[in-house]
């Protein structure tokens, strides 16, 4: 960028600018060739009153923007100046005022990820599977991988659900998000466990899926809440028991009772960082979300929850590989917007930022599958459908990150549905059905990743 932008006022002559260009280089311009107008013109008073929000814009649509949020009515626009709608006057103006972007500060970046915790949460995701390693002899019964499969959806279903609107509630309070969790996260271990037992009847199996139920809800607060380090000290025994498997049979009391240790662990630990966000001040005159803007992140935990589950009764290593990938997937997302940052920073047209919104997404999308195909082969997992698979929960996942919920929910439910449905009608999906089902969901979000994050204005 050239150099500091200053405003000097119109002296009167007519023929000069209302705004100049303070800047070492003489040549630079203005976009639009300037005409003769009085030194009272309200479109030049309004755009000196507003040029350093004006300046760093990169299209007319993120000025129109601006005076939507300044007030400016359609009839303001007409009368006061002489504009028939808001597109034009926000045109008029974004090529009065110079474009000026300030640069940041040298290496500044504020979607810089966490590495050290990204890389916990994936362990977090993948360290839980070890009780069923643990206790899978001791719940064996016709219906019992059902009922876990039940209580385990409705459990993501409920948690995405439940997260989403326990964030929307810390934007308004501690105490708010504290009260969100302290109903919500019962409710869902509740609701996860009695399904269990409808399903695998009374028995050591409705127990598991108790436990499982009461787990995972407690995970879910410990995460909202940012408490990784807890959560991994609540799975040490289960860590522990699994660890010595190799050389060692624990017995049955063992093998459930570590369980049983973590379960209980994560419960007064999830309880304490409640009570903790509880007793915090209480927010004046706080807005509370409606559970219909929840709804579009449960449907989608729910639909991915089934389409993992799927891939699974094929290759059973596809969802440990999955799982260990949600800690690379995080740390991508973060990349994705930090560099999509640098990029609005570097681009001052809207082509440009398109071109490199594009690159980006290739970038990111690209860092996270890659790894996948070698972890498939290794494993024994036909990587494609796992691939398609993985395109498509982080392509839903980018777009939730900025606030896009329903066309994620949409597009998992939509395979789900699809997957699910081929199987209630014949064997268990093959990987071409997979493959169909979760690559055109993926094309589809992959697609409107690029038009609507690829908009200068999402990432403003």
């Amino acid at each position: 960028m050239s150099g500091p932008m200053a405003l000097e006022p119109d002296d009167g002559r007519g023929d000069t600018l209302a705004l100049r260009l303070a800047a070492p280089d003489a040549t630079l311009s203005l976009r639009m060739p300037w005409r003769k107008r009085p030194a009272d013109d309200p479109v030049d008073l309004l755009a000196a009153e507003l040029a350093d929000r004006i300046g760093p814009a990169v299209h007319a649509y993120e000025v129109a923007a601006l005076l939507e949020s300044e007030g400016l009515t359609g009839e303001q626009i007409q009368e006061r100046y002489g504009r028939p709608d808001l597109f034009s006057l926000a045109a008029d103006l974004y090529g009065r005022v110079p474009r000026s972007f300030p640069e940041p500060p040298a290496g500044a970046d504020p979607w810089a990820p966490d590495h050290v915790r990204c890389a916990l949460r994936g362990a977090l995701f993948a360290l839980p599977g070890l009780a069923y390693l643990l206790t899978g002899r001791l719940w064996h019964a016709p219906h019992a991988v059902y009922a876990l499969v039940v209580a385990g959806l409705l459990s993501w279903a409920w948690g995405q659900g439940l997260s989403h609107r326990a964030y929307l509630r810390l934007a308004s309070g501690r105490r708010e998000a504290g009260r969100t969790l302290s109903l919500g996260a019962p409710a869902g271990a509740l609701l996860a466990s009695g399904a269990g037992l409808a399903v695998a009847g009374p028995g050591p199996a409705a127990l598991f899926a108790l436990g499982q139920s009461l787990y995972l809800a407690a995970a879910g607060v410990l995460l909202v809440c940012g408490k990784e380090r807890l959560l991994l000290a609540t799975l040490t025994p289960l860590i522990a028991g699994a660890a010595v498997l190799p050389w060692w049979e624990p017995g049955p009391l063992v093998r459930a009772g570590l369980p049983l240790l973590t379960v209980v662990l994560s419960i007064v630990v999830a309880g304490r960082a409640v009570r903790g966000m509880l007793r915090a001040e209480a927010a004046a005159g706080a807005a509370r979300p409606t559970l219909l803007a929840s709804l579009p992140y449960g449907l989608f935990g729910l639909s991915a929850g089934a389409l993992v589950m799927l891939m699974g009764q094929r290759h059973p290593w596809a969802v440990i590989v999955l799982t260990v990938s949600m800690g690379p997937a995080e740390w991508l997302l973060y990349r994705y917007r930090g560099l999509s940052v640098a990029a609005l920073r570097a681009t001052a047209d809207e082509t440009g930022f398109r071109l490199r919104s594009a690159r980006t997404l290739a970038v990111c999308l690209g860092g996270y599958l890659l790894p996948l195909v070698p972890a498939a082969l290794l494993t024994g997992t036909e990587p494609a459908p796992l691939v398609a698979l993985a395109a498509l929960l982080w392509a839903a996942l980018l777009l939730q990150a900025f606030g896009i919920a329903w066309p994620p929910a949409a597009a998992t439910l939509a395979a789900a549905s699809a997957a699910g449905l081929a199987t209630l009608l014949g064997p268990p999906p093959g990987a071409a059905l997979l493959l169909l089902c979760c690559g055109t969901a993926a094309g589809a979000l992959v697609a409107g990743v690029l038009w609507l994050l690829g908009r200068p204005t999402a990432h403003a």
